[in-house]
C-alpha cells in the first residue's frame, strides 16, 4: 500500500456495493473508497449517495472518486499510480451473460506485481474459478454476505437487517495443495483479516467474520442449500413467495429433499463436515415460516424479464459435484428445467420482437 494510504475500488454500486463501500470509507485513516457506476453513475458523481440504515441511522456518503466504467476508472489519471489494493466485485454473477474476470482485467493488470488483491462477494459457488485462471498470481478474497439492503433509487440505499459478512481467501477452493497454493492462502489470509479489521473498526460492523479457506466454502455452499432450494422453486411453482413454500407439505418436502442432498454432497467435496453452528434443513425451514411476503432474487429477476444466476446458484454446484463423483439429482432436475424455461422464454421474445420489424 503505497504511503501507507488503501485504496479499494468496489466494480458494482447497487445495493450491496454501496453499503460496504460507505462502511469502509475513511479518509482520516487514509482508507480511499471509490465506486464503478452503472446507470446511477450520474446520480452518485454528482450527489453521492444517501443511505438509510437500521445499525448506523442515516448518513452520506461521498466516495474518493466516481467512474462511469471499468475501462474509465483504469485510464483515469486520478486513479492509484501503483493500482488498487483491492478491487471488489459486488456485480450480480452472470458468467453465461459476462466474464467479471475479463472485465476487471484493465484493473488488476494495471499493478504488475500482482499486489492488487480481488475480493468477490457474489452469490454462489465456484465464481472464484474464472478469476483464479485469469490471475494466478494474484490473492482472492472470497465474501459471503447475509445483509437486507436495497436500492430505492438512484444515491439511495436502505439497510433493514442484517450486516454480516464471511470471508476466506481462495487459491484452489481445498485449502491449497501446491507450493503456489500455500502462498496464495497466507497473502489472502492478510488481506482477509485487514478487511475485516477495516470494516470492525472503521465500518463498526460487529459481524465481518475471517475465515480459512475450506469453512468459507462451506459457507458458500450452505447459502446454495437456501438459494437452491427456495429460489428456483418460487419460480417452478409460479411466483410462490418463501414462507408460503415451506408451507405447503409438498412442497416442503421438495425443498428439505434439496437441502439434504446439498448437507450430504458439501462434505464429500470439501472433505470437511459441516460445523454445528450452520443451521441444518428444519431449522431453515421453519425459520422462513416467519418470512411473510418475502420473495427470492430470482423469482424477481425472473418476473422482470432479466437473467438469473442459474450457474452459479445451480450450474457450478452441479460441475464441482460431478469433478468430484458426486450426483446431485435433485439439483440436476431443478437446473435443466429452469435453464430450459429461460431458454424458451427468450426466443419466445426475440419471435415477438422480429415479428414486429
Amino acid at each position: 500500500m503505497s504511503g501507507g494510504a488503501c485504496n479499494i475500488l468496489f466494480v458494482g454500486a447497487g445495493a450491496i456495493g454501496c453499503f460496504y463501500a460507505s462502511r469502509l470509507h475513511d479518509p482520516a485513516s487514509k482508507v480511499y473508497v471509490s465506486l464503478v457506476c452503472r446507470s446511477n453513475y450520474p446520480t452518485i458523481a454528482k450527489s453521492g449517495v444517501s443511505l438509510r440504515t437500521r445499525s448506523f441511522g442515516d448518513y452520506h456518503f461521498s466516495p474518493h472518486e466516481v467512474y462511469s466504467s471499468i475501462l474509465a476508472a483504469a485510464e483515469s489519471p486520478k486513479a492509484p499510480a501503483n493500482g488498487w489494493d483491492y478491487v471488489v466485485v459486488t456485480t450480480k454473477a452472470l458468467p453465461e451473460v459476462t466474464d467479471d474476470s475479463k472485465d476487471i482485467e484493465p484493473l488488476v493488470r494495471k499493478s504488475a506485481d500482482g499486489k492488487t488483491c480481488i475480493v468477490l462477494i457474489q452469490n454462489g459457488v465456484g465464481v472464484e474459478e474464472a478469476h483464479r485462471s485469469r490471475f494466478p498470481a494474484n490473492p482472492i478474497v472470497s465474501a459471503v454476505t447475509i445483509a437486507s439492503v436495497e436500492q430505492i433509487e438512484h444515491g439511495l440505499i436502505k439497510q433493514n437487517k442484517w450486516t454480516r459478512i464471511s470471508m476466506g481467501p481462495y487459491s484452489d477452493g481445498l485449502g491449497g495443495r501446491t507450493h503456489e497454493s500455500v502462498e496464495l492462502v497466507r497473502r489472502g489470509t492478510e488481506n482477509v483479516e485487514h478487511l475485516v479489521e477495516l470494516l470492525t473498526r472503521i465500518g463498526k460492523l460487529r459481524d465481518a467474520e475471517a475465515y480459512d479457506e475450506i469453512k468459507l466454502q462451506q459457507v458458500r455452499w450452505h447459502k446454495i442449500c437456501i438459494n437452491a432450494a427456495m429460489n428456483p422453486s418460487a419460480v417452478l411453482s409460479g411466483g410462490v413467495g418463501n414462507a408460503d413454500m415451506v408451507m405447503d407439505p409438498e412442497l416442503r418436502e421438495h425443498l428439505k429433499g434439496v437441502m439434504d442432498e446439498i448437507f450430504r454432497a458439501a462434505p464429500a467435496i470439501l472433505g470437511r463436515e459441516f460445523p454445528e453452528s450452520l443451521a441444518k434443513p428444519e431449522l431453515i425451514l421453519k425459520s422462513t415460516e416467519r418470512n411473510k411476503g418475502g420473495k427470492p432474487s430470482m423469482l424477481l429477476d425472473w418476473e422482470a424479464g432479466r437473467p438469473m444466476e442459474l450457474e452459479v446458484i445451480l450450474g457450478n454446484p452441479l460441475k464441482v459435484a460431478r469433478r468430484h463423483n458426486v450426483e446431485m439429482a435433485r439439483m440436476q432436475s431443478l437446473y435443466a428445467l429452469l435453464k430450459m424455461a429461460q431458454r424458451q422464454r427468450a426466443q419466445n421474445s426475440h419471435k415477438q420482437k422480429t415479428s414486429k420489424i
